[in-house]
């Protein structure tokens, strides 16, 4: 078996052979996205999540794939899915600040926040400008590592538990609408927002 690590700044990938981690296409169904909304990626990375976002809104959807590297942000739109390429625009921006998205308030319908809460350093920023950009009601998914498994995810300080990771977006305003299985590695938590 195959196990390459690609440490991409603030986010974590792996590639693999007969390995399974977070399926992206799988998980936004959770959201239940429909064609025409407009998605944020906090924390875009190689865009694995924007694609599978893109793929269900479609053209007259958006998805905003924010990230803090700018190179990786090429790389994703150079890499896009040809199918998928016109719905997603890259924004290189802080999530964790507020107004560090170049969103206008209140312009989503949902962000998805998928193996990056762990490696968030002001996480009261990035509450703030998730409750900015997201319409009351809209969604949000967590996705995150439920442990380190031996080195493969986050070292084992920086794990948040589904539970911390609960009880901090509770705490923040929002709503719990459910918890799923992301994977074999990872938690979901979907939210609304206030």
């Amino acid at each position: 078996m195959l196990i390459a690590r690609l440490r991409a700044g603030r986010a974590c990938y792996f590639i693999g052979m007969a390995v399974s981690f977070s399926v992206p296409h799988e998980n936004v169904l959770q959201l239940g996205l429909r064609e025409g909304m407009k998605v944020g990626d906090f924390g875009a990375g190689t865009g694995h999540y924007a694609q599978a976002a893109a793929a269900i809104v479609g053209h007259s959807g958006r998805v905003y794939a924010i990230d803090v590297q700018e190179e990786i942000l090429k790389h994703l739109k150079l890499n896009a899915h040809p199918h998928h390429k016109g719905a997603i625009e890259t924004i290189w921006g802080d999530v964790e600040k507020p107004g560090g998205t170049h969103l206008r308030d209140a312009s989503l319908d949902a962000v998805i926040l998928a193996n990056t809460f762990f490696q968030t350093e002001n996480r009261f920023g990035l509450l703030s400008e998730m409750k900015r950009v997201l319409k009351p009601g809209g969604k949000l998914m967590v996705v995150d590592w439920a442990g380190s498994y031996g080195g493969m995810g986050p070292v084992p300080e920086k794990v948040v538990t589904e539970h911390d990771a609960e009880a901090f977006f509770i705490n923040g305003g929002f709503h719990k609408v459910k918890s799923f299985r992301a994977g074999p590695h990872h938690y979901g938590l979907i939210f609304t927002s206030p």
